[in-house]
């Protein structure tokens, strides 16, 4: 199993984790297609792929732009989505409501309308991977709309595994991971938030972007996983 001349298209592929993966999988011989919502982060990270890397500009959620972003991408071995925001988090009590929808809907309804308009486009034994993040099974306090978002995605690997078949559909599930998601905090602040949750991990550190590259590398190497949540956070749901 090798990915060398695998065509692999990663939608939210210009930052953090989409990023890594894109880089990840270009130098392990995939042709890389790359998409991304800023034109301009998109041509940045082609540049920095090299090779045979392409990309495009898409709205994730139009499906106007995702049919014009398949087109010119063509026939997928692998399709991986890391479309996401970073709204939702908050304590139950006072959190704003549209700032979970608003969660949802940079999150859920993007990777969705990807999924499903990519399947056209997608091998029959291909690979469909979902970026989620740990929050869907850790019982973090204030992360409850955050459970809601990735929850949703989680919810449905099973059941779009056993109907997709034999296209294989998995997610990888970060847990807190050193990307600009983070960078809603001041610098200092950020700085003390990861130092004191990854000092409070098994592994003793937060995560990296390539850590979780490497995880959704085995998912589309590995044909005989599929329906399958795949951790990848530190051992966090362990405390």
């Amino acid at each position: 199993m090798e990915l060398s001349g695998r065509r692999v298209a990663i939608i939210g592929g210009t930052s953090g984790i989409g990023r890594a993966t894109a880089g990840r999988l270009a130098s392990s011989g995939a042709q890389v297609i790359v998409g991304g919502r800023r034109s301009q982060m998109v041509a940045e990270v082609v540049r920095e792929i090299g090779g045979s890397a392409q990309g495009w500009a898409v709205d994730a959620c139009s499906g106007e732009g995702l049919r014009d972003f398949y087109r010119r991408a063509g026939k997928l071995d692998a399709l991986v989505l890391t479309l996401g925001g970073n709204s939702g988090f908050g304590d139950f009590k006072s959190v704003d409501f549209a700032e979970i929808r608003k969660g949802f809907d940079a999150k859920v309804w993007p990777q969705l309308t990807a999924a499903q308009m990519g399947l056209s486009f997608l091998d029959a034994h291909g690979s469909l991977t979902f970026v989620t993040a740990a929050s869907a099974g850790a019982p973090v306090p204030g992360a409850g709309g955050l459970a809601c978002i990735n929850g949703a995605l989680e919810a449905m690997v099973p059941t779009l595994a056993a109907e997709l078949k034999p296209i294989r559909v998995n997610a990888v599930s970060p847990g807190i991971i050193d990307t600009p998601w983070w960078d809603f905090m001041p610098a200092e602040a950020k700085g003390r938030f990861l130092a004191q949750n990854g000092g409070s991990l098994p592994v003793g550190r937060v995560g990296h972007p390539d850590d979780v590259a490497v995880a959704i590398e085995m998912i589309i190497l590995n044909g005989f996983v599929t329906g399958t949540i795949l951790r990848c956070d530190g051992g966090a749901r362990l405390l």
